[in-house]
């Protein structure tokens, strides 16, 4: 009788565990970035063309994103939001949380099959300061997946300071990039893209159902940023 070897040895067949650092190689990715006119768009867009990614910044007007655009220099391109779209690998949605569902809605066809990233926080603000919205969906990222049912949806860029990432005086932004998904593989692209940004790192957190607590961890950061003057972001230990 032939014994099998996984009998004789439980860890014979298992293949070795995958790095968690061992990213994929995405320096030749075209990154757009919806809300690029904004100072969070406008930020991220500076940092990837810095990178050396190439990006298009996306608005409802062209020529904005076009004036945008020339003004990073670069080789950043500006176009209208659905151009962006259907000329980008990968879609960072960085719009204001007011104008999220319409412009998902009105993009639906090009961002289909597409990573997109989105980095919305909902947020309300009263006279005690910023506080975490609630979407009937459970967070943005998830109205997202929602509204996009054809793209691959992602979550992630929430805690970077615009004024930081505009700034050509910081050379590096030392922060962690907290990126949840479904889809391990998209996530790691999301991870990857980050690590490209001096001082950062992209950290795999979880799947979507759990991106409401990282939008509402902005509502902190502001009142920390608030009271010590600062641009905090987020660094996880132990890793």
């Amino acid at each position: 009788m032939t014994e099998n070897p996984a009998t004789e040895n439980p860890t014979a067949s298992k293949a070795p565990a995958k790095d968690p650092w061992e990213l994929p190689d995405v320096h030749d990715l075209t990154v757009g970035v919806l809300g690029g006119t904004g100072d969070q768009g406008r930020g991220l867009a500076y940092r990837f063309a810095q990178a050396g990614q190439s990006v298009v910044i996306g608005s409802r007007s062209a020529e904005r994103a076009r004036a945008a655009a020339e003004e990073l220099g670069h080789g950043v391109a500006g176009a209208d939001n659905a151009e962006c779209a259907e000329r980008s690998d990968v879609v960072i949605v960085a719009v204001p949380w007011e104008g999220h569902a319409a412009t998902l809605e009105s993009l639906r066809e090009p961002l289909r099959g597409k990573l997109v990233v989105d980095c919305v926080n909902p947020l309300g603000f009263d006279k005690k300061g910023a506080y975490p919205l609630t979407p009937e969906e459970g967070s943005a990222a998830q109205q997202a997946a929602v509204l996009l049912p054809e793209s691959r949806v992602t979550a992630a860029f929430h805690h970077l300071s615009a004024v930081l990432l505009s700034d050509p005086e910081v050379e590096r932004i030392d922060t962690d990039v907290m990126v949840l998904g479904e889809v391990r593989a998209d996530c790691e692209i999301v991870q990857a893209l980050a690590s490209r940004i001096p001082g950062m790192r992209g950290v795999f957190a979880g799947r979507l159902r759990n991106a409401h607590q990282v939008e509402a961890l902005v509502a902190n950061l502001i009142s920390v940023n608030r009271r010590y003057k600062a641009h905090a972001g987020v660094r996880l230990t132990d890793i």
